[in-house]
């Protein structure tokens, strides 16, 4: 279920409203659990019907220079997949303008170039004020870790927690990534 908007800014703000969990940062909660995600032409995706799987969710954009990665992607979704990893692309037009396309006509385009079979939500604005919840309340988490351009990737652990934030240019076989996914599988 999708938090609404003043219950998301109440709960970041650390104030307490009835049926919402606090999402302050250091704050125990569903963390990422209480986010989600619309998807073109399907039900909304929660992050909550993943608890006790590790998420990566990147900022993509198919007219980017890092585009190449949603193949990689695909590779690290092909590995892991099996043993509970979740990947969530959240196209963004934030940077450089570089998503000029809407809806499922993005996840088409990456499946046709890349071959991406991983989940692919609705266009989302994920810097600033106006960022979807999500991205509000990882910057709130990490502040040093948010999003400076396409295809930045945060791992959600086994409890919703924030594990960390990985910038663009972090390939996603990489070994600190890989190896920080492969902790939270081992965690279970």
């Amino acid at each position: 279920m999708k938090p609404s908007r003043r219950n998301v800014i109440a709960a970041m703000a650390g104030v307490g409203l009835p049926g919402v969990a606090s999402l302050h940062a250091g704050a125990a909660g569903p963390g990422a659990h209480a986010f989600g995600f619309d998807q073109p032409g399907a039900a909304p995706l929660a992050l909550a019907d993943y608890r006790g799987k590790p998420i990566l969710v990147i900022n993509t954009a198919t007219r980017c220079g890092y585009a190449g990665q949603m193949a990689t992607l695909e590779q690290l979704w092909q590995r892991y997949k099996a043993r509970g990893l979740m990947l969530v692309a959240v196209p963004s037009n934030d940077f450089g303008g570089q998503e000029p396309l809407e809806g499922a006509a993005i996840a088409e385009a990456a499946r046709a170039s890349h071959g991406a079979t991983y989940a692919f939500v609705e266009k989302a604005v994920v810097r600033g004020p106006q960022a979807h919840p999500f991205y509000r309340w990882a910057a709130a988490e990490r502040p040093t870790e948010t999003p400076r351009w396409n295809f930045h990737k945060y791992l959600i652990g086994r409890d919703g927690a924030l594990i960390g934030g990985f910038p663009a240019a972090t390939d996603p076989l990489s070994p600190q990534l890989v190896q920080a996914i492969g902790r939270e599988l081992e965690a279970g």
